[in-house]
């Protein structure tokens, strides 16, 4: 619900979509993450003594599900936490996801969802009587991940207005890059470009959404030519658990990924003293390591605001 931190459902409140955010909402949001930044610095508070969160995950995670616990308990609140869930859960005895929620519903106040099926989270939302958090689902979207990374952009930049955004990697599959584009859409003369190999460019939904809201979108197979001038480079790995087992493009996308869409510091080079690069992580090769020494490799210090920009979220749910 455009204008909303969440979505409503029954007169409850979810965070499902970037969609959800506008540019008061997403200003509100990172205000408040500065202020439990302040927080994390103190210590914690107890602001969420005696609410319960539930991270309930389909799919393997260490930064999201580590960050939300930890923000939970940072706010004096509790975690129950199950991390295999598709293997240790009644899920594996054919339970549907609607009644596994309505159970998990019974024990706590809030529910942070990771799944493998795009739109799980809405489905979630649908029968949830507490607050849903979408962590994921599948190739569609992760909302929170997309905030954290505004909100380092932000940080880093000192703006969003008018900067130049080159997504890499793969853009089909990416949930980070969907969410991230949309949000980026809120804010004003932001340029995206959008590079890729063939196999892997931006799903044409997403594509049509951009410049359906004005966005200034170019598409590129040429990463050394899109980096020469950008502020921000958005790297992302090959989601090579997407791709269906039968066909060849993953093959495909990895040749290219691994032979011209690489960050190195010969890459670096090219960029500007003030740009940053970005990585939602994990990578698997697509930065060299050799990077991560630069003051413009930011993607650590994006992992460590997921805390405070996830606290701020809880405590306006909960609240």
């Amino acid at each position: 619900m455009p204008g909303s931190a969440a979505a409503t459902t029954s007169g409850v409140r979810h965070v499902v979509s970037a969609q959800q955010f506008d540019r008061a909402r997403l200003e509100a949001l990172f205000a408040a993450a500065r202020q439990m930044e302040g927080v994390l610095a103190a210590g914690g508070d107890d602001r969420l003594r005696g609410r319960l969160l539930a991270t309930l995950f389909y799919e393997p995670s260490t930064r999201t599900r580590l960050s939300f616990e930890s923000a939970m308990l940072r706010l004096g609140g509790q975690v129950i936490s199950t991390e295999n869930a598709r293997d240790f859960s009644s899920a594996i005895k054919g339970e549907s996801l609607e009644d596994s929620i309505r159970i998990v519903a019974g024990y706590a106040d809030a529910i942070v969802l990771r799944h493998p099926e795009e739109g799980a989270a809405a489905r979630a939302a649908a029968v949830a009587p507490v607050p849903v958090l979408n962590a994921g689902d599948g190739p569609g979207e992760h909302p929170t991940q997309s905030l954290l990374d505004l909100y380092t952009i932000e940080r880093e930049m000192g703006r969003i207005d008018g900067l130049r955004v080159v997504m890499v990697g793969d853009l089909a599959h990416g949930r980070t890059v969907h969410s991230l584009a949309r949000l980026l859409t809120v804010f004003e003369r932001v340029h995206l470009t959008l590079a890729a190999p063939a196999a892997v460019r931006m799903r044409a939904d997403v594509r049509a959404l951009l410049r359906a809201r004005g966005a200034e979108v170019t598409e590129t197979d040429d990463l050394r030519t899109a980096v020469a001038g950008a502020d921000v480079v958005y790297q992302t790995r090959l989601q090579r658990e997407r791709f269906a087992e039968s066909t060849g493009e993953e093959g495909e996308a990895a040749v290219g990924l691994a032979e011209r869409f690489r960050i190195t510091p010969e890459l670096m080079a090219r960029l500007g003293p003030r740009a940053i690069v970005l990585h939602p992580l994990p990578r698997v090769g697509e930065i060299d390591p050799a990077v991560d020494a630069d003051p413009r490799a930011a993607y650590f210090r994006q992992a460590r605001n997921g805390v405070a920009v996830r606290m701020a979220l809880l405590a306006e749910l909960l609240l």
